[in-house]
């Protein structure tokens, strides 16, 4: 099971991720925000608020107690290679 290690933000609501196979890449919350809705995920339109991010138990999560699983974070789909 893969797991999320470590996350930094890094600016305009991307996020630097390393995950438990050694994979490193960059996932844009703005994208995922653009095709995603739901009432969790307003509060991260706040860049302040999205930036509060933290690790837990292998997912990257916000106090507002959403978990987005590392799985679909690894996905190419939302992982960006870092150049």
């Amino acid at each position: 099971m893969i797991k999320l290690l470590y996350v930094n933000y890094l600016k305009n609501f991307q996020f630097e991720l390393e995950f438990s196979d050694g994979t490193q890449g960059v996932f844009d919350l703005a994208e995922y925000l653009n095709n995603h809705h739901g009432p969790l995920l307003e509060p991260l339109r706040d860049e302040k608020y999205a930036r509060r991010c933290f690790i837990d138990a292998g997912a990257l999560c916000w106090p507002n107690g959403l978990e987005l699983a590392p799985a679909r974070l690894h996905e190419p789909r939302y992982l960006k290679s870092v150049a």
